[in-house]
């Protein structure tokens, strides 16, 4: 069976109604999200976090801010960002996350009159050298503690983070997240590239789109086949979060997943 959770919501304020609601429609865990000021590794309570998921039976994944720019050119930057990993890392060892989400940044670009460049392509050799620092990095903080950071896909992986994936797949504590609303929106670009590598694909953002554009929709407004990806999901032993961005859509979410007989 699939383990579904659900996503931080800008509607909840606190983690323990969160923790609550996740309970009451029957999901397994919180990702908590790092984008929102609240949810700092920092501004966390580790103990609180642990004692909520002990009174209600729910666990937690972490999601790391969206621009971890943990590979830029200038080593105090990076070094930032960096920093801002291991904290989430110590912070999943005391709560008991298995699994952090990051995005892949895009980095600066530079425009030109006939195209667009970026930096991290132009510079691939440089680039791909921090992404190993990164990596080993990761592997030396997590250690055996069975931590995986699952690399998500967003608006269609390009070139040169193909080339990182690879780098830090390297490594067994890095994995894939696949979000079928960014494939969709994205034209399946990534599609193929994260099934040739299913086997590290071990957590999924589940959401619905349509018009290859709006995604984040409740399960059943949109145009994806939700039952081949829920079925992707069972095979490779997935965890999943409803990402669906209001309380309304994610209860919807959560009935539809009970009706189509993925909760038990």
């Amino acid at each position: 069976m699939i383990s579904f959770g659900m996503p931080t919501l800008m509607e909840i304020e606190s983690v323990e109604e969160m923790v609550a609601l996740c309970a009451k429609t029957g999901l397994s865990f919180v990702e908590l999200n790092t984008n929102f000021p609240l949810h700092q590794p920092h501004l966390l309570d580790a103990n609180k976090l642990t004692e909520l998921s002990c009174q209600y039976g729910i666990g937690y994944t972490i999601h790391l801010n969206d621009e971890m720019a943990v590979a830029e050119f200038n080593p105090s930057v990076a070094q930032g960002y960096r920093k801002a990993v291991a904290e989430t890392i110590a912070l999943a060892k005391k709560i008991g996350a298995k699994k952090l989400n990051m995005h892949l940044s895009d980095g600066a670009k530079y425009t030109m009159p006939s195209q667009i460049v970026y930096f991290y392509g132009a510079y691939r050799r440089e680039y791909l050298e921090q992404m190993k620092v990164f990596r080993d990095m990761c592997q030396e903080e997590i250690g055996d503690s069975e931590i995986c950071i699952c690399m998500e896909n967003t608006g269609g992986f390009r070139d040169y983070q193909l080339e990182a994936l690879q780098v830090l797949l390297e490594s067994p504590v890095f994995g894939l997240t696949m979000d079928i609303g960014h494939n969709y929106c994205a034209g399946g670009v990534d599609e193929q590239w994260i099934l040739n590598h299913r086997d590290r694909l071990h957590h999924m953002h589940i959401h619905d789109a349509k018009n290859r554009k709006n995604d984040h929709l409740a399960l059943g407004e949109g145009e994806l086949d939700l039952q081949k990806y829920l079925s992707l999901a069972q095979q490779c032993d997935c965890t999943a979060v409803l990402e669906v961005k209001t309380v309304e859509g994610f209860i919807q979410a959560a009935k539809w997943i009970e009706n189509a007989g993925f909760l038990r």
